[in-house]
């Protein structure tokens, strides 16, 4: 019975820390866009391998070297 005394308040401040914190991120905007990261993620390494496929690169036209004739 002596253990009700403890844990009745130790639950009290406990819920009152998690709603602390749960107002605190509210307030800071964690809860504003859920979607737009799950949907960025799918898009995000798109756009570097289009640049690539338009414009080549200095590596791209250059010779392979093992392909030139050495002279001996």
């Amino acid at each position: 019975m002596d253990i009700i005394y403890v844990l009745v308040p130790l639950s009290i401040v406990l819920i009152l820390i998690a709603i602390l914190i749960f107002s605190w991120a509210v307030k800071g905007g964690q809860f504003d866009d859920l979607d737009s990261p799950a949907h960025r993620i799918l898009f995000d390494d798109d756009d570097h391998l289009i640049d690539r496929k338009e414009s080549p690169t200095k590596t791209d036209t250059t010779k392979d070297p093992g392909s030139e004739k050495k002279n001996d």
